[in-house]
């Protein structure tokens, strides 16, 4: 150790009192040579009598400062930090918090440090906080679901092609400045103002066996417009199909209704007797793959400024055919087997049948 190496100062000297120990030097002449106090000589000496080399040369643990709140106040600041924040706040801040806690218990004062500590250890960030789609998980729900995850799972049935439907608005956004292209050295440049040009609507069809897709502009989302989109997928791109399994969301027009107020009853029924609509649960419009389809078209083609209807075809049509010329697909992993293991507490509970009279 003390020919070569990397160790901490500390632990260089107490090598040093043990090397002048074993060599029959006095506490004080170790001390005035080492450069240490008489305590640490006689510390350093004893631990290596009532332990080992090891313990000698190493640190003791230390304690550290007491916690200045108590289980049962850690617990009250939890509860607090968990309830509504006061009157005339939007949330909770660290700050707040400790005026709370002040004011809640016998402390004089409290920091914002202290707070934040205590929050951590129970993963609690009260300041932030996240939108979310909270589901009621039922009956009806876990048919649904449990429905869609079984379609996923079958075989590709060229008879009975499965597609995934749904639809998303896009903001058309023109530029008031021509922006700067970029160069060596500098990103591309361009004005933080910008011209609303309305929008439009896609329709976007997904079919994850064969890795197809299609997305088709609108200007309104109407059910009309959602009929004349399923007898595309009946005559034109599943002509020869005997039954086309269409998995999409709740949206007040993805009913056969939609096709009566579209075509004359005649046709409406045709079109539907080569559908067989299979719907998401309530606020679970995740587990239509199509979702994650719209997730790419968003990031590949969309995320820029386009900013009229024409454009926005040709860019579309162009990612469109690249994407469906490399038959991209998406690997879904999510299956009835692990709904039922990771929300399995989240199942509705059977309910025991009722005795006769």
């Amino acid at each position: 150790m003390l020919g070569g190496g990397t160790h901490s100062a500390r632990k260089l000297k107490r090598a040093q009192i043990v090397l002048a120990a074993d060599s029959g030097s006095c506490d004080a002449e170790i001390a005035r040579t080492v450069r240490v106090s008489l305590s640490t000589v006689g510390r350093t000496k004893r631990r290596f009598v009532e332990g080992n080399l090891e313990r000698a040369l190493s640190e003791e643990p230390r304690p550290g400062a007491e916690r200045k709140l108590t289980g049962k106040e850690e617990a009250l600041l939890v509860a607090t930090a968990c309830a509504k924040p006061p009157a005339g706040r939007k949330r909770w801040t660290l700050t707040l918090l400790a005026d709370a806690m002040v004011k809640l218990t016998d402390h004089a004062s409290l920091s914002g440090e202290t707070v934040r500590r205590r929050l951590a250890d129970n993963d609690l960030k009260p300041w932030r906080r996240d939108m979310w789609c909270i589901p009621h998980v039922d009956g009806e729900y876990v048919a649904r679901m449990e429905d869609v995850l079984d379609l996923y799972a079958e075989a590709p049935d060229p008879e009975r092609p499965l597609v995934c439907f749904d639809e998303t608005p896009v903001q058309l956004i023109g530029e008031v400045r021509q922006p700067i292209p970029a160069q060596p050295g500098q990103r591309e440049r361009y004005d933080y103002e910008y011209r609303r040009n309305g929008t439009v609507n896609l329709f976007v069809t997904f079919d994850p066996h064969r890795g197809w897709r299609n997305v088709k502009v609108t200007d309104h989302r109407a059910a009309v417009d959602y009929a004349h989109c399923m007898r595309e997928l009946v005559d034109v791109h599943y002509p020869n199909a005997a039954c086309i399994r269409v998995v999409q969301d709740n949206l007040s027009i993805h009913t056969a209704g939609a096709l009566y107020q579209a075509f004359a009853p005649a046709e409406a029924r045709r079109i539907l007797r080569r559908l067989e609509f299979h719907y998401t649960p309530k606020h679970a419009s995740w587990l239509n793959m199509v979702e994650c389809e719209i997730s790419v078209l968003q990031r590949q083609c969309l995320g820029r400024r386009i900013d009229d209807p024409k454009r926005l075809r040709k860019e579309i049509a162009a990612w469109q055919r690249q994407r469906n010329k490399a038959r991209d697909r998406i690997k879904w992993m999510f299956t009835t087997d692990k709904a039922r293991a990771k929300l399995g507490r989240a199942y509705p509970v059977a309910a025991k049948e009722s005795k006769p009279l």
